[in-house]
C-alpha cells in the first residue's frame, strides 16, 4: 500500500512538472533556471559552478543557489516533485536514511548522489589570537553540555587541560541545521566521548542516550550559534582574539590572512592532511539531484557536467578551498553525474 502510494505521488508530481509548460516562476508555473539549496559549505563551491555554467551558456538563466544548511535544503529537496521543489540540495554530509525515507514518501524517488569533494571543520583562531593543540576529547570535555554524562564546570580551557590557555572558553560555531554542526558532532564530538571506556559501552546498550550525552552542545554561552553564515563566523573572531571559531577548511584558505588554524591531534588542518585524512576533522561533501527534473527544468545536465570540469585537482574549486576527492571516488562520480545514476536506502546504510 506505502509502495503504491508513493509510485502514484511520483507519477502525478512528474506529469505536473512536464505539464506546465512556458516559463515564469515557482509555484504552479515551472521554472527556466535551476535551483539549488542546502549546506553554507558548499555554497561558495555551487556559487562558482553555477557562475561558470552561466558565462559558458549565456543563453540560459544562471542557476539560484541559497544557503539553508544541509539539513533545512534536504527537507525542502524531499519535499516532492514540481517546479515548486528544489532540484538539487548541497550538503556537507550525508543523507541520513531517513531523510531518504521522507523523498520516498513524498514521490521523490530518483535521486542522483556525487561526492563533490572534501572539507575539513576548522577550527581557528585570529591571527595573533589564542592558539592551542586541540584533540577531540578536549574539545568534547570543552564544548559537551553534560560531559560523560556529568555536570558542565568547565570555565577556562585550562579547566580541561593544564597544558592549555587559562583563558575562558569561547566558541562561534554552526547552528544544529548545518551539516558543519552534524559533522561536528560525528567526527569530534563523539569521537573524544568514546575516549571513554564507559561511553563506548554506552554505544551498544543505549544509543539514543549515548547520542545524547555524546553530541549535545552546552547552551550556556561558552558555544554561541552563529547561524548559517561562516563567514560570520570568522568575522567575530577577528574582532574577539580570545575566542575560537567553527568552519568549513574553505573559509580557513579564504580567510588565511585574518585567521589561523588550529591543530587537532597535532595535525594541521591543511589540504594535504584533509586530502589523506590524516586531519580527524576531513568530511566529504554532496550534492543530491532530482533526476525527474532532469530534461524538464532546463540546464541540469549541462550543469552537472560543470561540476565535473570544477571539482578537479587542478580545478577552480580548489583555487577556493575545495580538496579534491581520491581519483576513483572522482571517476565513480563523474560516471554517476554523467549517467544520473540512482541511490538506494541500501546505498546510505553503508
Amino acid at each position: 500500500m506505502k509502495m503504491t502510494k508513493t509510485i502514484a505521488l511520483a507519477t502525478i508530481a512528474t506529469l505536473a512538472l512536464t505539464a506546465c509548460g512556458g516559463s515564469g516562476g515557482s509555484g504552479g508555473g515551472t521554472r527556466d533556471s535551476i535551483r539549488a539549496v542546502g549546506s553554507s559549505t558548499v555554497f561558495p563551491f555551487a556559487k562558482a559552478v553555477s557562475e561558470s555554467f552561466a558565462r559558458a551558456n549565456p543563453e540560459m538563466n544562471s542557476p539560484l543557489i541559497e544557503s539553508t544548511g544541509s539539513g533545512g535544503g534536504i527537507k525542502l529537496f524531499c519535499s516532492g516533485v514540481g517546479a515548486d521543489k528544489p532540484d538539487m540540495a548541497n550538503a556537507s554530509r550525508r543523507m541520513k536514511p531517513s531523510e531518504f525515507e521522507s523523498c520516498l514518501e513524498n514521490g521523490v524517488t530518483d535521486v542522483v548522489e556525487l561526492q563533490v569533494g572534501l572539507d575539513g571543520i576548522a577550527f581557528a583562531s585570529a591571527k595573533g589570537g589564542i592558539t592551542m593543540n586541540l584533540t577531540p576529547k578536549i574539545v568534547y570535555e570543552a564544548l559537551a553540555a553534560s560531559p560523560y554524562g556529568g555536570e558542565q564546570t568547565a570555565k577556562n580551557w585550562s579547566d580541561v587541560d593544564a597544558s592549555l590557555p587559562n583563558e575562558p572558553i569561547f566558541v562561534y560555531g554552526p547552528p544544529s541545521t548545518s551539516g558543519t554542526r552534524d559533522a561536528l558532532k560525528e567526527l569530534v564530538l563523539e569521537a573524544g566521548c568514546d575516549t571513554n571506556p564507559e561511553m563506548k559501552a554506552l554505544k551498544e546498550a543505549d544509543k539514543d542516550k549515548h547520542t545524547q550525552v555524546c553530541t549535545e552542545v552546552r547552551s550556556d554561552g561558552a558555544y554561541v550559534d552563529q547561524g548559517e553564515q561562516d563567514n560570520l563566523i570568522v568575522q567575530k573572531i577577528g574582532n574577539s582574539p580570545k575566542s575560537i571559531g567553527v568552519f568549513g577548511f574553505s573559509y580557513l584558505e579564504e580567510n588565511a590572512d585574518k585567521v589561523t588554524g588550529l591543530p587537532m591531534n597535532g595535525v594541521d588542518p591543511t589540504y594535504a592532511n584533509i586530502s589523506d585524512f590524516s586531519y580527524p576533522g576531513a568530511r566529504p561533501l554532496y550534492v543530491y539531484v532530482k533526476k525527474a527534473h532532469v530534461g524538464v527544468i532546463p540546464g541540469i545536465e549541462g550543469f552537472l557536467a560543470e561540476w565535473v570540469k570544477s571539482w578537479k585537482k587542478d580545478g577552480p574549486l580548489a583555487e577556493i578551498g575545495l580538496v579534491a576527492s581520491p581519483d576513483d571516488v572522482m571517476a565513480a562520480n563523474e560516471k554517476a553525474a554523467t549517467e544520473l545514476t540512482t541511490i538506494t536506502a541500501e546505498d546510505l546504510a553503508k
